[in-house]
C-alpha cells in the first residue's frame, strides 16, 4: 500500500479500455464510503482534493486520512489536487504529500495555459508527481469553479499536440460537453458528449491519457430521495453513463465524480432524521451516509468506469 502517482494506473487503464474514477473527498466518511468500495471491487482509486476541500478539512487532516484509509484497506492510493488555479497551491500539495496534482489555465491565453502548466510540471516531475492540465472551458458551478455557458467552449483537437509537447503534461481534461454541479442540463433535453472531438484528439495523441471532469449523473434516485425528505432540488439531468462508459473505451483514462457523491450523502442524512427526529448522533446519521457513498461508488466502479477487478 503506498500513495502513488497515476502514471501506470493510466497506462493499463489505456491498454485494456476502462476509466480509473477520480472521487472528491471532504471528510472522513466519504474516504471510508470510497476506500471500502474500491478494496470490495478490486478497483484502481483517485481521490482529489479541491482548493474547497483544503479550505474545509484542511491539507493536514486530508492527507492523514488518505493514510489511514491505505493502512485499512491495503489499497494503493492516488491523491490528487483537482483544479489547482496557479503554481503555489500546486507546490503546497506537491510539498505536502499529493502524488497528483491539476493546474487549470484553462481560463488564460493558450501561452498563459502553457507557461503555467509547464512551470507546474517541471518542479512536479522532480518529485515523481503527476501534473493534469485542461484545454477547454467547461460551464458550471462546482466549488471554487465557475464558468457560465457563454464562457465555456469546446477543447480545440488542433490544440493537443503542441500543448502536450511543449508542457510535458501527463494527462489533459478536456471540454466535450460535460459540465460542472448537480444542474447540468435541463430535463427535456439531450445530453451529447462531443466523441468526435474525442475520437480526433485521440488520434492526435495516440496512447496519450485524457480525463472527463463534470462527470456525475445526478442519480435521480437520490435526488428524488433528498426531495422526499425536506429538500428542493430543481429538475435536472446529468451525464448519461451509457456515454461516460463509451468514453471510458476510447482514450479517457480519469472520470471526475462528486456531484453524484454529495446527492447520495445528502439523500442518506435527510432521510435517517426525517424517520429519527429524535436522533442527534453524527454516528447515527453519517453509518447511512457512508453507506450510501459505497454504494454509489461501487455502482460507479463496476457499471460505468469498468475498473472494477483492475487493480
Amino acid at each position: 500500500m503506498a500513495l502513488v502517482n497515476t502514471s501506470e494506473m493510466f497506462k493499463k487503464a489505456y491498454a485494456e479500455g476502462y476509466a480509473v474514477g477520480a472521487f472528491n473527498v471532504n471528510n472522513m466518511e466519504i474516504i471510508q464510503g470510497i476506500t471500502e468500495a474500491a478494496a470490495e471491487t478490486n478497483s484502481p482509486l483517485i481521490l482529489q482534493v479541491s482548493a474547497g476541500a483544503r479550505r474545509y478539512a484542511k491539507h493536514v487532516y486530508l492527507v492523514k486520512l488518505v493514510e489511514a484509509a491505505m493502512a485499512d484497506t491495503g489499497l494503493d492510493i492516488a491523491l490528487h489536487l483537482d483544479h489547482g488555479e496557479d503554481f503555489e497551491i500546486c507546490k503546497a500539495c506537491i510539498d505536502g504529500g499529493f502524488s497528483s496534482v491539476m493546474i487549470d489555465g484553462s481560463k488564460h491565453s493558450f501561452e498563459e495555459n502553457i507557461a503555467m502548466t509547464k512551470q507546474v510540471v517541471d518542479y512536479a516531475h522532480q518529485f515523481g508527481v503527476t501534473v493534469e492540465g485542461e484545454l477547454g472551458r467547461l460551464a458550471g458551478v462546482e466549488d471554487d469553479v465557475n464558468v457560465s455557458a457563454a464562457d465555456s467552449s469546446y477543447t480545440d483537437p488542433a490544440q493537443v499536440e503542441e500543448f502536450v509537447s511543449r508542457t510535458g503534461v501527463d494527462s489533459l481534461a478536456i471540454a466535450i460537453g460535460t459540465s460542472h454541479g448537480a444542474y447540468k442540463f435541463k430535463p427535456g433535453t439531450k445530453p451529447q458528449l462531443r466523441f468526435d472531438i474525442l475520437a480526433e484528439v485521440e488520434r492526435r495523441l495516440p496512447g496519450f491519457p485524457i480525463v472527463l471532469h463534470g462527470a456525475s449523473s445526478v442519480m435521480q434516485e437520490y435526488v428524488a430521495k433528498v426531495n422526499q425528505y425536506g429538500g428542493s432540488m430543481p429538475d435536472a439531468i446529468g451525464v448519461p453513463e451509457d456515454m461516460l462508459r463509451q468514453a471510458a473505451k476510447m482514450a479517457v483514462c480519469k472520470i471526475n465524480i462528486d456531484s453524484d457523491l454529495r446527492l447520495a450523502l445528502t439523500a442518506a442524512v435527510r432521510e435517517h432524521l426525517a424517520n429519527h427526529p429524535e436522533d442527534f448522533d453524527p454516528r447515527q446519521y453519517l453509518k447511512p451516509a457512508r453507506e450510501a457513498i459505497k454504494e454509489v461508488v461501487a455502482h460507479k466502479m463496476i457499471h460505468v468506469l469498468g475498473c472494477a477487478g483492475k487493480r
